[in-house]
């Protein structure tokens, strides 16, 4: 459901910000690397199972958000991205690390700014809303 530029842009870039919530509600976010398989953002790394935001998962909070954003300028101002609502899944899996453990985020909602489709009004970016199926 991404646009022709949104998947260019996705696979453009190489870090993303992952947004979880722990067992007593803290939030954390965490830089991660992710691949874009079409449908699904698959996020992997050394040893993710010991991590808060894969252990947060794999106990049943399973409602993250993800941005994947930079800057195309400074002068003017022109930030881009694409920020994701969805459900996550901890998995162990044979991705682009090799045998071990992964996260799943299944889209549910995504904003897009400052890509083409996007408009510019009263000085900020009015950002294209999509809701998954």
């Amino acid at each position: 459901m991404f646009s022709e530029e949104e998947l260019q842009y996705l696979r453009a870039q190489p870090l993303a910000r992952l947004g979880t919530v722990d067992a007593i509600g803290q939030p954390n976010v965490d830089a991660v690397g992710f691949e874009f398989d079409g449908t699904r953002f698959i996020i992997g790394g050394h040893k993710l199972e010991n991590s808060r935001k894969y252990r947060s998962i794999a106990a049943g909070n399973h409602k993250v958000s993800l941005i994947i954003d930079d800057l195309k300028s400074q002068q003017p101002w022109e930030p881009h991205g694409i920020k994701i609502h969805g459900t996550a899944e901890a998995i162990e899996g044979n991705g682009r690390f090799g045998p071990g453990h992964y996260i799943v985020v299944t889209p549910t909602i995504s904003w897009s700014w400052g890509l083409a489709g996007t408009s510019f009004q009263a000085g900020k970016f009015v950002p294209t809303r999509t809701v998954w199926p």
